[in-house]
């Protein structure tokens, strides 16, 4: 049962199912959680919020006010008893507020009902900017927080599944998967709860600008790269002044009008140079270019995650590097989705990553180049197989067309998320 009440009212052991207001008036990632902590407890109460909506069937309930002509008996000099709440003795369903670490397989399937849940979302936010209309922080909101609780609970899972899940709107799925980057690698950056929000908007609507451009992208497949390079530049701006005039934060519009400076000042619209484009900025200009490289390619056709790290790594003062180098250690050297030649003559996809030696995820075979026929797929640990396999580069995909491998990897997920 939910019940709303003021951040006065509220105590340790209360159950919080909903913060009223902006997300960006208050520090807290979760909306949903059990308030334990008395730090927790201050920082609520002194949040700029409107009110909170707690559930009494998961945690404490307000206390009910005593009469004042109550006499009251003396405090007796024992401890007070801290009142305990037993939960209900019927399981739960998973709450996709949680931030309680998950495995990769079982993560994704929570990831694959939250892209869908987002996908709506900004369909819906993408269809107003089409049609010149604001939008409001709040609408997204729900999405940011989804994404975020998703990469606490496993650094991998979402992106991962970004890249096995291919589907006509890319736009919106490239924005999901830019915002679940962003937050990635600004915890890698160590950026503040604060920093980490608008790093999960800017992912979330730094291309907005391109359903404002005076084209049909459905004519075009939906893909902006047939677009002359003179009209597609005009996304940045336009996106940058859509989201000044929705109330959007200043760092959130200044990302989607510079993520495509470059650090050697080679980029638009204002050919900035290194630290004088904005960090948010810089960040996005690596997570979307991965994200483009790994979902659409390019003229040599369409790449593999591990090969686009490859591919972006020799592309000197292009990118930030130290801002870079994090971004290949929160993402590994062989990404989720990665296709990988073994020792073993075989051929086989990074489904997971060991948080110790990203050199030594978890794979699974499912060719064998000896016979050169499908083998029955088999995960193998690289971090603890003792050196009985190991990777030796990456799979070479030109003999592949790139619809199979697409289906591959989708094929190759749902296994891995059917065994968790």
């Amino acid at each position: 049962m939910l019940k709303r009440i003021s951040t006065s009212q509220v105590e340790l052991g209360m159950f919080v199912h909903k913060l009223e207001g902006s997300w960006l008036k208050h520090p807290f990632w979760k909306t949903k959680f059990v308030l334990d902590d008395t730090e927790t407890l201050q920082d609520l109460r002194d949040a700029d919020i409107d009110g909170v909506v707690i559930d009494i069937s998961k945690g404490l309930d307000v206390q009910p006010l005593r009469h004042a002509a109550a006499p009251r008996p003396a405090p007796a000099q024992t401890a007070p008893q801290r009142r305990r709440f037993v939960p209900p003795s019927t399981p739960a369903q998973f709450d996709l507020a949680s931030t309680a670490p998950q495995s990769t397989a079982r993560e994704f399937g929570h990831a694959t009902k939250l892209a869908e849940r987002g996908r709506k979302v900004v369909n819906k936010v993408f269809l107003q900017a089409r049609l010149g209309k604001t939008i409001k922080a709040e609408a997204i909101e729900p999405v940011i927080e989804d994404i975020f609780a998703s990469v606490q609970r496993n650094p991998h899972a979402f992106n991962g599944l970004m890249r096995c899940k291919q589907e006509h709107e890319y736009l919106y799925r490239h924005a999901l998967a830019c915002s679940a980057l962003m937050i990635s690698l600004g915890r890698e950056l160590k950026l503040s709860p604060g920093e980490l929000r608008e790093a999960g908007m800017a992912g979330l609507m730094f291309d907005v600008g391109i359903n404002q451009l005076p084209v049909d992208l459905a004519a075009l497949g939906g893909d902006h790269r047939k677009l002359p390079i003179e009209i597609f530049a005009r996304h940045t701006r336009l996106g940058h002044d859509f989201l000044l005039a929705s109330g959007m934060p200043q760092a959130v519009a200044d990302a989607a009008l510079h993520h495509h400076e470059r650090n050697d000042g080679s980029g638009y619209p204002d050919g900035l140079l290194g630290g004088t484009i904005p960090l948010l900025s810089r960040m996005a200009a690596i997570c979307d270019a991965y994200d483009e490289l790994a979902s659409l390619g390019d003229e040599l056709g369409a790449i593999d995650p591990g090969a686009v790290i490859e591919r972006m790594a020799a592309m000197p003062g292009k990118f930030d590097p130290v801002v870079f180098d994090a971004f290949v250690r929160c993402m590994g050297s062989f990404p989720i989705g990665t296709i990988v030649e073994l020792k073993s003559q075989q051929l086989a996809m990074v489904i997971d990553q060991d948080g110790t030696d990203y050199a030594k995820p978890t794979v699974r075979t499912f060719y064998s180049l000896v016979t050169g026929e499908s083998v029955k797929s088999e995960n193998i640990d690289l971090a603890n197989c003792y050196g009985a396999d190991e990777i030796v580069g990456l799979a070479d995909l030109s003999w592949f067309e790139p619809e199979d491998v697409l289906e591959l990897r989708q094929r190759m997920m749902l296994l891995a998320t059917r065994a968790r």
